[in-house]
This record gives structure tokens, C-alpha cells and sequence, in this order.
């Protein structure tokens, strides 16, 4: 029995190695232009091992913190001569809010301003020129919001994981993609027995007065970390809760993404863990993933990405052209041209013929193992 000779077996297998494109990942691949890229916006990020944070979500309000509003009101009796305060408007401390004319005799009747008690924005106007004014009518509410109030409702089975200091997160949605960093300032002293949740506030530093007494918000306690896990952000995560999976970008091909199937772990407000698909670096797109799903094969075809990539033609599946298969509509007619190799050659990059080498060694060595061990075994 013949045995084919180490390099030409070595070139074989090369060849089928490294020659030919995984069918498998082609068709999980997109490969679009610049222009598709930039129109769907994408971002990436590299997957990478973090310290993992198990988060608890609850609903809630953003109110005045306590002791932050005040009253005005006026000591005498009478009517109200002029109102300079306006709603909703922020005054100062001492600024005139109010001026009320006395039902004491005199001519003109003797008047009293009425100026804010602290600084804030004013709320709750209840009076208008020429009203009648008492002791015991509020006019006018002032409230400092430099800090506000965060109250969520959390369910009394998470009580074991609430407590003081524990990092928090807060979103409003009137203000989507920004988060408030602060901490658990305390627990309700009491559950709620109706709804089977228990209070839990926070201070939230209010520059650039965005947040405001009434509105809903999002709260994400953090209950414990995890080290050393995979993880990506949750825009990066696609399809059904069965089958869920990501874009990678390919290590090759310019603005190409290859489908990826992943399994998936716990998951937090920001990101999911990834349990397996996934290797260290790999960039997964973050932004434009969804959009991808419904992208098809792309707007550019395999073949036009590897001719860019590599600087020679290719077949329509990808594989690398030969002598015996000219790309179509070439005038080739099996002969050597002076414009650089044809044939099997055009098939082999530097690292098949490294692979091809090594293999070719290898099998020298098991050829010349295999012909002593017949020698010495022969009577």
C-alpha cells in the first residue's frame, strides 16, 4: 500500500483547513457598508469578566425632603395690597413675596411685606390682589429642592437585603440616561399591609433642578456583588427568552457581525451575565443590535468583503479562487501571467503554509517511526 507523500499530505490538509470558509458562521453573518454602519448607529464594547452586582428593582416618587418647605402666611388681618410672588418661580431668602394692607385705622392704612422664609421655588399660590387675608390662611408654600426626596416601595420579602448605606441607583423618566448615584438613607419603620412593601428613602443631590416633587422613578438597590464574571451590557442581549444570543464583531471582515447563540445568567439594571459564548475581548455589539436582527445577509456579499480584506477574488461562498475555477467572466485560459500566482498557490497564506510545514514534519517523523518499527519486527 501506497501512503501519499508528508508534503503533499501536509498541503492537503492545509488547504481544507484553513481554505475554506465555516458555512455555519456565514450564514450567521452580516456585512454591511459604512453607510448602513453609521445609518444604524452601531456601538461595541469588549466582553470582559467585572465585579457583577445583584440589584433589586422597585417604583416610586421623588418628594420634597422634609424640612425643606415652608409656610407663608400673615400675622394680621387684612387684604392683600400687591403679590409679587409668581408660581413655580425660585426667589431667594428675604426676597418680598407679599404685601398685606392692615384693617388698622390710618390713612393710608398701615401695610406689612411678607418676604420667603428660605430659598426655593414657590408653590401652592393662594392668594391674588385684593383678597382678604387671615391669620390662619396659608398664602403661599416655598420649597428648597438643592435636595430632594427618593421614596420606592419595595416588597417586604426583600427586607433582609435593605439595608442603610447600601449603594442605590436612581432614573426618572423625564430625564432618560441618567442615573442618580446615592445611597439607602432608611427603612419605613413600618410595611404596608395592603400592598406588602416597605419604604425605603434616599437623598438625591438636585443640580440643575431636574428632579421635581410628584415624579415617578426607578430604584435599583444593589443586594450583594459577584467577581470574575462575564458580563456585557443588557442592549447587547437579542432574541427569545429560549434563544438568546449576540453580535460579535468579526475579527476579519470590516463592519461584518457574526450572530452569536450565548447562555445567559442573572442580570441587573445595566447588564446580563453571559455563562457561556462568549471569550474575553470579544467585541459585542452594545447599540444597533436589535436593528442587526433584521438587517438579512447585509448590503455587502461575502465575496466583496473578502476581495476588500485580502486583495484577491474569491468564490461566491466565500472559498479561495484556484487555477481550475477563475472567478467568472475571466479570460484565463490556465496559463501564468506576469501579474503574481495562479492555481493552487493563490490558495495558500503564509499561515497555511505554516500549517502545511508543520503538518509535513509530523508526518515525517511518524513515516520514519512507522518504517523502523517494520523493520524491526520483520522475521
Amino acid at each position: 500500500m501506497k501512503f501519499p507523500s508528508a508534503l503533499a499530505l501536509g498541503l492537503l490538509l492545509g488547504s481544507s483547513a484553513l481554505a475554506k470558509p465555516d458555512p455555519d458562521k456565514i450564514a450567521r453573518t452580516v456585512i454591511l457598508d459604512e453607510t448602513a454602519v453609521k445609518n444604524l448607529r452601531l456601538e461595541t464594547a469588549a466582553a470582559e469578566e467585572q465585579t457583577f452586582e445583584r440589584t433589586a428593582f422597585a417604583l416610586g416618587r421623588i418628594e420634597v425632603l422634609p424640612g425643606q418647605r415652608a409656610v407663608l402666611s400673615s400675622r394680621i388681618a387684612g387684604r392683600a395690597l400687591k403679590v409679587l410672588a409668581r408660581p413655580d418661580h425660585e426667589v431667594k431668602a428675604g426676597d418680598p413675596l407679599v404685601v398685606v394692607e392692615s384693617r388698622q385705622p390710618g390713612e393710608p392704612p398701615p401695610t406689612v411685606t411678607l418676604t420667603a422664609p428660605i430659598s426655593g421655588f414657590v408653590t401652592d399660590l393662594a392668594v391674588a390682589p385684593g383678597d382678604p387675608v387671615n391669620a390662619d390662611k396659608p398664602l403661599l408654600s416655598v420649597v428648597d429642592l438643592a435636595t430632594v426626596y427618593g421614596l420606592a416601595r419595595v416588597p417586604e420579602h426583600l427586607a433582609d437585603q435593605l439595608l442603610r448605606g447600601r449603594p442605590l441607583r436612581v432614573r426618572v423618566p423625564g430625564w432618560p440616561g441618567e442615573v442618580w448615584e446615592t445611597v439607602i438613607e432608611h427603612l419605613g419603620a413600618e410595611a404596608d399591609p395592603v400592598t406588602g412593601t416597605l419604604e425605603v428613602a434616599c437623598h438625591l443631590r438636585n443640580e440643575g433642578m431636574w428632579l421635581r416633587p410628584g415624579m415617578r422613578a426607578e430604584f435599583t438597590v444593589v443586594t450583594g456583588t459577584r467577581k470574575d464574571v462575564m458580563a456585557v451590557p443588557k442592549g447587547a442581549l437579542q432574541g427569545e427568552p429560549a434563544s438568546r444570543h449576540v453580535f460579535i464583531k468579526d475579527y476579519e471582515l470590516p463592519n461584518a457581525f457574526v450572530k452569536t447563540p450565548v447562555i445567559v445568567g442573572e442580570q441587573n439594571d445595566a447588564f446580563v451575565e453571559i455563562v457561556s459564548g462568549l471569550l474575553p475581548g470579544d467585541e459585542v455589539v452594545t447599540r444597533g443590535a436589535y436593528s442587526l436582527a433584521f438587517a438579512g445577509k447585509g448590503s455587502v456579499s461575502l465575496k466583496e468583503a473578502l476581495d476588500a480584506a485580502h486583495g484577491h477574488p474569491h468564490n461566491e461562498d466565500g472559498s479561495e479562487m484556484s487555477k481550475d475555477h477563475p472567478p467568472a467572466g475571466s479570460a484565463d485560459t490556465g496559463h501564468d501571467h506576469a501579474h503574481g500566482p495562479t492555481g493552487w498557490r493563490a490558495q495558500f497564506t503564509p499561515l497555511t503554509w505554516v500549517f502545511a510545514a508543520t503538518t509535513a514534519v509530523l508526518l515525517a517523523v511518524w513515516g520514519a517511526g512507522f518504517r523502523r518499527n517494520k523493520t524491526t519486527t520483520t522475521p
